[in-house]
């Protein structure tokens, strides 16, 4: 078997996940990043990352990583690692896309003796039902008898500083013993807090997708207390402060289900379970409920405007934030999104801001094209999406300068206290 200190290492895909990996890999090993994006690939020889996931510093300190858009260049490698995005399509399925054409790729490129790691979410069995198979097509190569695999979970939380690549404990395995013996230890050499080898892939796979699943079904009983303690005139912030208290109740907080993983990974498991026979009533019930709160919120928006007798027709409306999460760049899946076309069903021009999203990229996306400051004394509502620092930094008093006299602030991320915002969630 091969030695990790042998090891040439090409990471496919250079987004969130892919470029910190490769720079903790490149420090040690020699690493080809490789994208097929040729803006990126020129963007990071530059030394810069639009995600603000890899400072220039820390570019700079991975002296044996190289970046490439160009097929031969991976030819060289002999460890493989696949970071790609698996995203839902309309209908809420699957989109292997992405995973079907970096295997294809990999086929064209792999030799005898390689080993190929995902990392992409995916449901339990993709790796070896979905992806070999292409691998095996193409090259001509024989899954576990001339190159082999293996699968490590992604755990990146985008704009996260304390929580990074090597302080995150990395499940691993492989498609065989002494493959998942070899994939273990090749992670172990950068990830400072230690990996957990898990029996195969499919158990892999299956730890990493119920993983955001959980979450998901735990911000959507928040989110449906959220929803009953309103009716009932109740601060949601205040009762969950209260049950805090005990040392088991979990802290999370209501709020919109957006981005790459919280929002998509339980579509994965939901659709397999189908396939099998099984309907996920559950899983689907805390989707439902996750997926309805930019509607939900919109109608209280509404409600509150018509009882304060703004028109609602017309009206304008400040949205602060399009990320899908605080302080970090990120649109991928956002549910802003969704308050934007029920404000429009309503008649509501908004204005978006959100300083840390470039606008090229909001508008390529989604088509939203946003204001570089908004003006005082303009919006008859304003909508508080997102937490960002700015944001907090310019507190109650300075947004409530950008609002007419009559107007409604809705805080949806408790960025300000109940006193000074009209509704929280």
């Amino acid at each position: 078997m091969k030695h990790i200190a042998d090891s040439r290492i090409a990471i496919i895909g250079l987004g969130y996940v892919g470029l910190p990996l490769a720079v903790e890999f490149g420090k040690h090993y020699p690493t080809i990043g490789f994208d097929v994006n040729k803006a990126r690939i020129a963007e990071l020889k530059s030394g810069e990352d639009h995600t603000l996931e890899v400072s220039s510093e820390e570019l700079k300190q991975a002296d044996k990583l190289s970046y490439s858009c160009e097929l031969d260049d991976l030819r060289q490698a002999t460890v493989f690692i696949v970071t790609v995005p698996t995203p839902i399509d309309k209908h809420r399925q699957p989109d292997l896309t992405p995973l079907i054409k970096a295997s294809e790729t990999l086929g064209k490129v792999i030799k005898a003796g390689d080993i190929v790691i995902y990392e992409s979410t995916v449901y339990p069995g993709a790796t070896e039902e979905d992806c070999i198979p292409v691998i095996e097509r193409i090259s001509g190569l024989k899954y576990n008898v001339d190159f082999f695999a293996g699968y490590s979970p992604e755990r990146i939380n985008p704009g996260d500083k304390e929580h990074r690549v090597t302080t995150i404990k990395k499940v691993t395995s492989g498609s065989t013993p002494q493959i998942a013996d070899f994939v273990d230890a090749l992670y172990g050499s950068i990830i400072t807090a230690g990996t957990y080898k898990a029996s195969s892939i499919r158990v892999a796979e299956a730890a990493k997708v119920i993983e955001n699943t959980q979450r998901d079904l735990n911000i959507a009983l928040i989110n449906e207390l959220a929803v009953i303690f309103n009716k009932l005139g109740i601060d949601t912030e205040e009762v969950l402060l209260a049950a805090g208290t005990k040392w088991n109740f979990l802290p999370f907080r209501p709020g919109l289900v957006g981005g790459h993983c919280i929002g998509v990974d339980p579509y994965y498991l939901t659709h397999k379970a189908q396939t099998i026979g099984y309907n996920p009533e559950v899983i689907l019930a805390g989707r439902r409920i996750n997926d309805s709160m930019g509607r939900y919120v919109v109608s209280e928006l509404v409600k509150a405007m018509i009882k304060r007798s703004i028109q609602v027709n017309g009206a304008k409306v400040l949205v602060m934030g399009l990320t899908f999460k605080e302080n970090c760049p990120d649109i991928r899946n956002t549910k802003v999104v969704d308050i934007l076309t029920e404000l429009k069903e309503y008649g509501v021009q908004a204005d978006v801001y959100d300083p840390w999203v470039d606008s090229a990229a909001a508008e390529h996306e989604y088509g939203i094209t946003l204001i570089n400051q908004p003006q005082q004394n303009t919006y008859d509502g304003v909508i508080l999406a997102v937490g960002h620092k700015q944001f907090k930094d310019l507190g109650a008093a300075g947004i409530r300068a950008l609002t007419k006299v009559d107007s409604v602030l809705y805080d949806l991320k408790y960025v300000l206290s109940a006193a000074e915002s009209d509704l929280r969630l």
